[in-house]
């Protein structure tokens, strides 16, 4: 997914590759449980928008970090035996968490990663995080990710410091033809998915739903008016994302890999 010679561009489009994948088929996969009259939880909660690497883990992947709180963490001990105690059990969720995702050592890196992170904010920083400036505690909790994402990404190990290092610049890797040619050209499209993993799409949807019962309030049929409306938005967007499936070459769901 990721090479040693890309720059942090290619990790950006990581991020929300992996993000909007996995989160599109989470949605599919509840709407098509209401088709058949099963209830799924939701999966995902705008997990970008989180300041601390603990929100972020109750945001992303809800659903198996669930699992693994009601199914291990909690019978170990959870936080009720010591503070030893509870950092063991953290080692031993986040180690299987890794495991979970393949076996393959840079899943377990990724695993004892966040282990490490999440016991200095449970334990140490604590109420310290939470005093900083909330945009503060945004950059921190992104680029934390970000640097997730690469181990994640990344199966051979001893290519983990080389592509660190071009990320930041090492060799003119932010700023020779490749990289200014990327980023000239995929600003735009970086924008949208920067703004479609907020909150801001769904807030201004629901304003232009407001207005639309204001505006057929004094109409008899105003139910007929918004299923209409409603119906016309949704063949909009399946008309939308099929072109761009067409138009686009073959690439299978990521989530496949793991």
């Amino acid at each position: 997914i990721m090479s040693k010679d890309q720059n942090i561009f290619a990790n950006y489009r990581f991020d929300f590759q992996i993000y909007f994948d996995f989160s599109g088929y989470s949605d599919m996969a509840i709407g098509l449980g209401h088709i058949f009259g099963f209830t799924f939880p939701e999966n995902f909660k705008y997990p970008y928008i989180s300041k601390s690497i603990t929100e972020f883990w109750r945001r992303w992947h809800i659903t198996l970090s669930t699992w693994f709180r009601e199914y291990l963490y909690i019978p170990l001990g959870g936080n009720r035996r010591g503070r030893t105690r509870q950092i063991w059990n953290l080692f031993v969720v986040w180690s299987l968490t890794g495991l979970w995702h393949g076996a393959s050592w840079n899943f377990v890196l990724w695993g004892i990663y966040y282990f490490i992170l999440l016991t200095i904010e449970k334990i140490f920083l604590g109420e310290k995080l939470e005093q900083l400036p909330g945009w503060l505690q945004h950059v921190y909790t992104c680029l934390v990710v970000l640097f997730g994402w690469v181990i994640f990404a990344n199966e051979n190990i001893a290519d983990l410091g080389r592509y660190f290092l071009t990320m930041f610049g090492a060799n003119g890797a932010l700023y020779n033809q490749t990289a200014i040619y990327q980023w000239y050209t995929h600003i735009p499209l970086l924008i949208v998915l920067i703004i479609g993993s907020t909150k801001l799409p769904k807030q201004l949807l629901r304003k232009g739903w407001t207005r639309l019962k204001l505006i057929d309030a004094i109409s008899s049929h105003q139910e007929q008016i918004r299923f209409v409306a409603a119906s016309i938005f949704t063949v909009l967007v399946l008309y939308c994302s099929v072109a761009f499936l067409v138009s686009g070459s073959y690439n299978p769901f990521l989530y496949f890999r793991f």
